[in-house]
């Protein structure tokens, strides 16, 4: 089947044939219709996130239609699933602990195991999860990451109804955390970002937006700081902006993909103010089934979200990609089958 692949690091994806997957009993073969282009797949065709394998299928954010099914999958043929990135062990202490992200022996579709930018692919039947009526493939796709991903970031900030977000970031994931930092009742949200087509889309979902750099830290220092910052563009010079904005209590929440050294002082950054720096990693099975409940309910718009399609070509693609690198105007391209809906 027909599939794109990174051949070489630092080059663009290549046009490829691999095998038609196979199933095990307890897996299903899903026809891809959607296929999310996340900021993460930009650093593992760089080699700036190292990669286990070449060639490698990216791709983690996948939906779909099922084609074959295992004898004891559960799933029907013709089921519309969208498909959790991680694939785990369910067995071992981390899954035990509902931590399943730091599974002994979890691999991640698309940088461990072959990915969604190709005709078909294999996966667990427990990795599928049925899209609601209501909601498009496309946008389930997209959820898969930017939403379910957004969604575990703000767990991890115990954010508080009534408290205060800054978003550092209006991209896939900035645009999910916006609508679910409101919905799990943020007080007022900011949206950071550079681009000033991201920050429009980001005042239509309900954000205070603001140019990213000195104007945004004077503007979240005006105001006292604020209780929730996230980190979703893999800055170094982002974190330490986003540490400088917390009011006293506050959390920063590191999200994008940096290996840089960011550095602080740790008497006035933290000390002085009580405030927290933690890490969000992924996040779990059950916050896709409550991402895909929200947007079956109207209250999590992916529309304004996914900005391009694509067709799985190897130019539009690496296209997608470079202006993805590039930070451009588009929020979230999703590479689509002729079956999408």
């Amino acid at each position: 089947m027909r599939a794109l692949a990174i051949v070489a690091l630092g080059r663009p994806l290549e046009a490829v044939e691999i095998p038609d997957p196979h199933p095990a009993a307890d897996e299903i073969v899903v026809q891809i219709e959607a296929a999310g282009i996340c900021r993460s797949d930009v650093h593992y065709r760089s080699g700036t996130r190292p990669v286990s394998r070449l060639p490698l299928v990216p791709g983690h954010e996948v939906a779909g239609t099922i084609v074959v099914v295992g004898d004891r999958a559960g799933l029907k043929l013709g089921d519309r699933v969208c498909l959790h990135y991680l694939v785990t062990c369910g067995e071992c202490a981390a899954c035990l602990a509902g931590t399943e992200q730091f599974c002994a022996v979890g691999e991640m579709i698309g940088l461990d195991r072959q990915g969604g930018y190709a005709e078909q692919i294999v996966a667990p039947a427990r990795n599928a999860h049925l899209i609601p009526d209501g909601v498009s493939t496309p946008a389930a796709a997209v959820m898969m990451c930017s939403s379910a991903t957004a969604l575990h970031a703000l767990r991890r900030a115990d954010l508080q109804p009534g408290e205060s977000v800054a978003v550092f970031g209006a991209g896939g994931l900035g645009m999910s955390a916006v609508q679910l930092a409101r919905i799990l009742g943020a007080a007022t949200v900011y949206a950071v970002d550079p681009n000033p087509v991201k920050r429009r889309t980001a005042a239509g979902l309900g954000a205070v937006p603001l140019d990213a750099g000195d104007e945004a830290e004077e503007r979240l220092l005006e105001v006292g700081g604020v209780d929730v910052a996230l980190e979703l563009v893999g800055s170094e010079a982002v974190m330490r902006s986003v540490v400088r904005v917390l009011a006293r209590g506050g959390r920063a929440i590191a999200v994008g993909i940096t290996h840089r050294e960011f550095g602080l002082d740790p008497y006035r950054d933290l000390v002085r103010r009580e405030a927290e720096i933690r890490g969000s990693a992924d996040h779990l099975s059950s916050e896709i089934d409550e991402v895909l409940a929200l947007a079956a309910d109207g209250r999590l718009d992916l529309g304004p979200v996914i900005t391009r399609s694509v067709p799985l070509d190897m130019f539009a693609v690496n296209r997608a990609l470079d202006d993805l690198e590039a930070f451009g105007d588009d929020v979230r391209t999703v590479i689509v089958g002729s079956d999408a809906g």
